[in-house]
């Protein structure tokens, strides 16, 4: 961690006691998404924050993390995408929802109904897909920091080399092949996360190297504006473990937040203590007195835990279409 940015010991802190509320939350097309309100008592949060989860991943998981950020003085927001978990409907077959809407309509609700609460400072740490989300909104303007952990939107070619072709064959070969089947993905039932709708499924199964090729032609610019409306600092987390967020996976998703001030920092588990982390195992509750300790030192301060780690710092992704060179 950086020197003079650490935290007092946990038993000297002004730690509180989370409250957690159950929220309801409107999408502008009228879908309600479940979730929770993590607030501390006393004095005015720092901020509020909204965790946005990996694909097929329930908002729960993040819920240790979550309560340990409202103990830490911040208003925190977990809550589930459209098809998912506390916002998944009656039935899933059927329901037309897309992995695009997640960003475009969810996220940007969770982002309104935060902003709309209290008048403070508003941050995301975004999970995977959730590193990329923040920036189809057409609110991403707002966003004041952003912490992203394997930030990632799922092209094939960004894969470890080492898992590539196995992680092909389970997500862009069985996955779409047992949709059709089913009208749905039945991933709960795999043990390949949760359940998810079919067009989220297709949108993973099928993404191109250029995201905006996925959208209509006459939607392009205005999705690539809305990604450079970002002019927050993000700090942009690799584990070197990850098969999915990969340093080119990663770099990918960054390319589209041009005007961003971008840190980017290449973790080793041994950095942090461990043996293996991977790709999901920095929400578990066995790195709250160093990973989440060290995370709060970016989100509360916006102060750079990890420099000796940093693979680019203070990085400009502004060169036009850059990502072009990460088709590794």
């Amino acid at each position: 961690m950086a020197e003079g940015a650490d935290l007092p010991p946990a038993e000297e802190q002004d730690e509180r006691p989370a409250v957690n509320t159950p929220v309801e939350i409107r999408c502008s097309d009228g879908v309600m998404l479940g979730g929770h309100l993590w607030t501390s008592g006393g004095a005015k949060a720092h901020a509020s924050v909204i965790i946005n989860p990996a694909t097929g991943v329930l908002a729960r998981y993040y819920h240790r993390y979550a309560q340990f950020l409202a103990a830490h003085g911040f208003d925190v927001l977990t809550y589930d995408y459209r098809g998912i978990g506390l916002s998944r409907p009656s039935r899933l077959r059927g329901c037309g929802y897309r992995w695009r809407e997640w960003g475009e309509k969810d996220f940007d609700a969770a982002l309104r109904f935060v902003d709309g609460r209290a008048d403070q400072p508003l941050y995301i740490v975004g999970h995977s897909i959730g590193g990329f989300l923040p920036g189809l909104s057409k609110h991403a303007g707002r966003i004041d920091r952003m912490l992203t952990m394997g930030a990632q939107y799922a092209y094939w070619r960004d894969y470890a080399p080492a898992r590539r072709m196995r992680l092909l064959m389970k997500w862009h070969v069985a996955m779409p092949a047992l949709t059709a089947l089913f009208g749905y993905f039945p991933g709960k039932g795999l043990g390949w996360l949760e359940d998810l709708p079919a067009g989220v499924a297709h949108e993973w199964s099928f993404r191109r190297a250029r995201m905006e090729m996925s959208h209509p032609a006459a939607e392009r610019d205005e999705v690539l504006k809305r990604f450079a409306a970002v002019t927050a600092p993000i700090l942009a987390v690799a584990m070197s473990d990850d098969e999915l967020g990969t340093v080119p996976a990663i770099r990918r998703t960054l390319a589209y937040y041009r005007n961003a001030e971008i840190d980017e920092v290449l973790l080793q588990p041994a950095d942090l203590g461990f043996e293996a982390i991977g790709h999901f195992g920095l929400f578990h509750s066995r790195h709250c007195e160093g990973f989440w300790r060290d995370s709060v030192v970016w989100l509360r301060d916006g102060i750079h835990p990890w420099p000796a780690q940093a693979a680019l710092q203070k990085t400009s992704y502004s060169t036009k279409n850059r990502f072009l060179t990460f088709t590794s």
